[in-house]
């Protein structure tokens, strides 16, 4: 059993609150909402994050994405039901979540870069740094789930 250790939004709301405004700067920046469910979802799925596989579950169910879709998203290169940029995304995801694996390879960027403006690409970045961070502070200090719906 996982015992929650500190709840890190009483014990430093500022710190929260600086993880919210990276977390809404990420989500303001232009790029599709569904595009950036994916990435939650896979980099929390390579981090063993279940809070924030629960969480962003529902937030990519409720905005319409398909229950198939997402049981196959650790799969994603054996399907044909992820767009080429969906898939550059979630390449790029992968490298920088994986980081200590590869120093995200050149045939990861150029991918990404071929799909992905500079301005675009960078915002992803920071979509994919602020999910790995949340799943750091989720993982670190056993952030419980919700009750079961």
């Amino acid at each position: 059993m996982n015992i929650p250790r500190i709840d890190y939004y009483t014990a430093s709301p500022a710190a929260v609150k600086a993880m919210l405004a990276m977390s809404a700067s990420a989500s303001s920046l232009g790029l599709e909402h569904s595009l950036l469910e994916l990435v939650k979802m896979r980099a929390s799925q390579i981090n063993g994050c279940a809070f924030c596989l629960d969480m962003h579950g529902r937030d990519a169910r409720r905005t319409g994405e398909s229950e198939q879709r997402l049981y196959v998203l650790p799969a994603w290169r054996e399907t044909e039901l992820f767009s080429r940029r969906e898939q550059a995304a979630l390449a790029w995801t992968e490298a920088l979540t994986l980081v200590t694996e590869g120093h995200a390879p050149d045939a990861v960027y150029d991918f990404a870069r071929s799909e992905f403006s500079d301005a675009e690409l960078v915002n992803l970045t920071l979509a994919i740094t602020t999910i790995n961070a949340w799943n750091r502070f989720a993982i670190g200090f056993r952030k419980p789930l919700p009750a079961a719906q």
